[in-house]
């Protein structure tokens, strides 16, 4: 099973919407052992990361007030791509997983902006 983001946004009465994603943009935000092997693994909360840490104990709800700071975080993480890559538990070559890393960062953040436009929020489940 893989992770999955997704873009809500919240209706009047505060339950949330899961927006479909565009056609050309993908969904695929990691392999479900990331959880705790990537996004909760020690290396990414020793660079002081408080969102992708939470997806270790479930799933990650990014409210639209969060939005900023969450993009804020994923520019944390790719700046440190190469340590992660070496520091996190992988079955590939090092240069594969740093790939896939980044990879899903991309996609995080493609739908982070789209949360923005949308005025919503960021769903990593």
């Amino acid at each position: 099973m893989s992770l999955a983001v997704d873009v809500f946004v919240r209706a009047p009465d505060g339950t949330r919407r899961v927006l479909d994603v565009p056609e050309g943009c993908q969904d695929a935000a990691g392999f479900e052992s990331w959880r705790t092997t990537v996004w909760g693994s020690e290396p990414v909360r020793s660079l002081g990361a408080r969102f992708f840490p939470a997806l270790a104990d479930g799933d990650l709800e990014v409210e639209a007030g969060q939005v900023h700071e969450f993009l804020r975080e994923i520019a944390l993480l790719r700046a440190h791509l190469d340590p992660l890559a070496y520091s996190t538990e992988h079955p590939r070559t090092i240069e594969e997983h740093r790939q896939q890393i980044g990879e899903r960062l991309r996609i995080i953040e493609e739908a982070a902006l789209r949360a923005l436009l949308a005025g919503g929020g960021v769903l990593i489940w």
